[in-house]
């Protein structure tokens, strides 16, 4: 089973390279913002107590997360592995990831970092801003913010996973197809 961690800050790609690897890999892309939205739009009890944070303003316990990741796993157990996006941004949550993924025989594979540099993700991420209709993807103080706490809060997890080998960076500036082959290279390894 392949169990990747696709890395990497707001602009760097995760999205449009995390379609293409399930599609080569036969793997299940898991989205902690597509889990919030279905456990929420579905009122589900993990999506009531998600809202409850929300709604306050509050950041969602980390075992509300973790909750929702099991269920998307355990509702998928014939898969040939795991993409994770936007999971693990910390260094619990990470801990946590492999306490779930070791429950079932399994781990985490390669946590592949998409590394590109600030100026080019503020160039994309105001780009996309003018047809994604995000107010945090049109203003580039707020770009330069969500860099630098990218930095500060996930750079552990990447750390984390270095620990164990299981770690690397992949140079995400080209063209889609060439950023893929990267990615490609790295996984065909594991």
């Amino acid at each position: 089973m392949i169990n990747l961690i696709l890395f990497g800050p707001p602009g760097s790609g995760k999205g449009t390279q995390a379609s293409k690897l399930v599609e080569k890999y036969s793997l299940l892309h898991i989205s902690t913002g597509d889990l919030f939205r279905y456990e929420m739009g579905n009122d589900t009890p993990l999506g009531k107590e998600a809202k409850s944070y929300i709604e306050k303003g509050e950041l969602v316990p980390d075992s509300v997360t973790v909750g929702m990741l099991r269920n998307k796993v355990e509702a998928n157990p014939d898969v040939a592995g795991y993409i994770f996006d936007g999971f693990p941004r910390t260094t619990p949550q990470a801990e946590a990831l492999d306490e779930l993924l070791s429950e079932k025989d399994d781990a985490v594979s390669s946590l592949i970092m998409l590394d590109v540099p600030d100026e080019e993700l503020v160039k994309r991420l105001l780009e996309r801003g003018k047809t994604s209709g995000r107010k945090d993807d049109a203003d580039e103080s707020i770009i330069r913010n969500r860099i630098e706490v990218y930095k500060s809060e996930t750079t552990p997890v990447f750390d984390y996973y270095a620990a164990k080998g299981k770690a690397v960076k992949v140079h995400g500036v080209g063209s889609i197809e060439e950023i893929f082959g990267r990615l490609c290279a790295e996984i065909d390894k594991l």
